[in-house]
């Protein structure tokens, strides 16, 4: 084969193999700095997973394909002899880089599965390891795909049996049920480990009525999971 058609099959392999992979543009736009995180569950890794964000300020992270994992956001955050750490949702490694540690819960997650298949992404918000902070889903660059959303301060109105507090007083996270009370009615475990048997409760509607589109425990799949075409790229905006 001659060197020219070599590489231009090169480059097509390049771009077969890329086409699929995505791009999250995650905003601030929380009137205070947050620390946005990412968590590769399977799938090479992403081009970050751990910023600094201030407010009002954007980046992007570059996501293979194909891919699974979360993002969500820390805050309250300080380096304190070295040791970078977050009063809400820190990943536990004392840096700004997550390096596959995941939320301490609570915590807000948007979760993703990019080009499952080859064919689809699949995306939702969850709040089953409860709530730190507000979020939208935005697909971008193309049509028919809907977005997710928990764009309501939940912290505010969080139950003070689930409230987790900063230092002056004001709630910085709300937890699930499961967190808090650990039992197999709220976590889903157990004698309710099936659709069948684990139902909403009064505190898995706490968060459901607040928040529709996302996930309020483990098995609020059908009014929560959305999907779009894959090669779609994606706004992920903290505080909406």
């Amino acid at each position: 084969m001659a060197m020219g058609a070599l590489f231009n099959l090169a480059l097509a392999t390049l771009f077969v193999s890329g086409v699929h992979s995505a791009i999250f543009t995650i905003k601030n736009h929380c009137p205070y700095t947050i620390w946005p995180g990412v968590l590769t569950g399977q799938g090479s890794p992403a081009s970050s997973t751990g910023f600094e964000l201030r407010s009002q300020a954007s980046s992007t992270v570059n996501i293979p394909a194909p891919w699974s994992g979360r993002v969500w956001a820390r805050f309250v955050c300080a380096n304190a002899g070295g040791r970078f750490s977050c009063r809400s949702a820190d990943c536990g490694t004392g840096q700004v880089a997550c390096r596959g540690a995941g939320a301490i819960p609570p915590a807000t997650l948007v979760e993703f599965t990019i080009a499952a298949g080859g064919g689809r992404d699949f995306y939702d918000v969850s709040l089953v390891d409860g709530f730190n902070l507000p979020v939208s889903v935005v697909p971008q660059g193309r049509l028919g795909c809907r977005s997710t959303n928990c764009p309501v301060d939940i912290n505010a109105q969080c139950p003070g049996e689930l409230s987790i507090k900063n230092t002056d007083g004001g709630t910085i996270g709300c937890k699930s049920a499961c967190l808090e009370f650990k039992q197999p009615q709220f976590c889903c475990t157990g004698a309710f480990s099936s659709p069948n048997t684990c139902k909403p409760t009064g505190y898995s509607r706490f968060f459901k009525n607040r928040c529709p589109n996302a996930y309020s425990y483990a098995f609020d799949d059908r009014s929560s999971t959305f999907t779009c075409g894959a090669g779609t790229n994606y706004l992920i905006t903290f505080c909406p």
